[in-house]
């Protein structure tokens, strides 16, 4: 491996329960958006759980090592040529083979079903862009893969990497449901509005971490928003997925109740587009936010496949995204967002934050809007999740606000069907009746009672 920082992630606890449970029998697919680390946590898993371990990387493999891929018919003299290219001995049931961007070699990802039917290793695989139609277009995809969502560093990761022992205190104060003080909460919020900064992409926060300056942890970030572009170009010569990817947070900005395609591609819908939007989707670096249209029943099932929103699934691209016209993000532009003096409302800043802090438990997202029935107003409720067979809605704001109607006329409607209710801001705990005010740091430590 390289020199580069070893982070402690969750997803190595999920490794964990795969090969206890369900290894040798499924293979671990670890999928995810390009540089987020899943690379890394294969190999890291590798070194403390196996006698020795294979990884090949095929964005980068020498033809001898490809060579071996050619036949696998007879898995003895397979696995013997791949020892002998590597150089490393593998050990019945003591060795796993890690199959780095497997996308790249669709073949190879459809032997796993013989692979793991032998039974003589475990294996791991690692995907971006895993579900692209090009990659499983020729096929059969496996059914022996055992999925494992890598998501972007989540904030408690994110506090892990930064040494900060304040995580473990904040779920205590979160217990206790009482105020914090206006000065603690002050100093948690700076905190969290950090990882806003910074995101939960393993390169920049390596860069936080050695202690660089923001313009270097932007330069970071667009980079990797390049990789991403680019990557999108390679899939549609268009470049209208890229154009759909950087629209997200123009459009969340302008508060619209749903994402436009139109918008983001500055023409008229077409069947392509939709097949572009499905393969954003795929890629894994946005998350999508679906409108529920009658939350009183299961939210999947009553999932409008029409009308959703885009997040991104990392705050500090979304961060990054937002300043990206000029060539570089002021260092002053992240001094006024440390210090909460930004001239604009970044309410969907926060937004997106607490998107990417639900989506990092593996629960869906969904939303619900409506129209008054006495004006041409709607209304929005930002997140809804299931507990208990009931619905909780929480409400995002940047600010402090008193004003809360959208959510009160939803506990309203659908009163027999809400457990509570949880409006998240900078504002310290408190109430109002039997909606929750807790500072969105805490929102982590809710979703932790699900």
């Amino acid at each position: 491996m390289s020199n580069k920082t070893i982070f402690k992630r969750k997803a190595i606890d999920d490794l964990k329960i795969w090969k206890d449970k369900y290894a040798p029998n499924y293979a671990a697919l670890l999928e995810g958006p390009r540089r987020v680390g899943k690379s890394t946590i294969a190999e890291i898993f590798a070194q403390e759980n196996y006698k020795s371990y294979i990884k090949i990387d095929f964005a980068n493999v020498t033809k001898d090592l490809l060579d071996v891929f050619e036949d696998i018919a007879s898995l003895d003299v397979f696995f013997l040529r791949l020892q002998t290219v590597t150089d490393i001995t593998l050990y019945p049931r003591e060795s796993v083979i890690i199959f780095d961007e497997i996308q790249r070699q669709p073949k190879v990802r459809q032997a796993i079903k013989y692979l793991v039917a032998d039974g003589r290793y475990d294996y791991i695989e690692t995907g971006s862009l895993i579900s692209i139609k090009k990659n499983v277009k020729d096929i059969v995809i496996p059914s022996e893969e055992h999925k494992i969502a890598i998501h972007p560093m989540d904030y408690e990761e994110f506090m892990w990497a930064a040494d900060n022992d304040t995580y473990g205190r904040l779920r205590e104060l979160y217990k206790l449901n009482i105020e914090v003080g206006n000065g603690t909460n002050r100093k948690l919020m700076r905190d969290f509005r950090i990882y806003m900064a910074v995101g939960g992409m393993p390169q920049a926060v390596d860069a936080y971490v050695r202690g660089e300056n923001f313009s270097e942890i932007d330069r970071i970030k667009r980079a990797i928003i390049d990789l991403y572009i680019d990557d999108f170009k390679k899939i549609d010569s268009s470049g209208l997925i890229g154009k759909m990817y950087e629209s997200i947070p123009s459009q969340l900005a302008t508060d619209k109740k749903k994402y436009q395609i139109s918008q983001a591609t500055q023409k008229r819908k077409t069947n392509k587009d939709v097949e572009r939007l499905s393969d954003l989707l795929d890629s894994k670096t946005v998350i999508p936010c679906y409108n529920s249209t009658n939350p009183s029943i299961a939210l999947s099932q009553t999932k409008d496949t029409s009308t959703y929103k885009l997040y991104l699934s990392d705050i500090g691209l979304f961060t990054t995204l937002i300043f990206k016209a000029a060539s570089k993000t002021d260092e002053n532009i992240y001094s006024k967002l440390l210090s909460d003096k930004l001239p604009a409302d970044l309410g969907y800043m926060y937004e997106n934050a607490a998107a990417q802090i639900i989506t990092a438990t593996n629960t869906d997202l969904y939303y619900h809007t409506w129209q008054s029935k006495t004006s041409t107003h709607s209304y929005e409720v930002d997140f809804i999740l299931q507990k208990k067979a009931k619905i909780v809605p929480f409400e995002i704001k940047s600010s402090a606000s008193k004003k809360h109607v959208s959510m009160d006329i939803f506990c309203e409607k659908y009163s027999k069907y809400v457990l509570e209710s949880f409006l998240f801001s900078q504002k310290d705990v408190g109430h109002d009746n039997a909606l929750k005010f807790k500072p969105i740091y805490m929102l982590p430590f809710v979703l932790e009672e699900f």
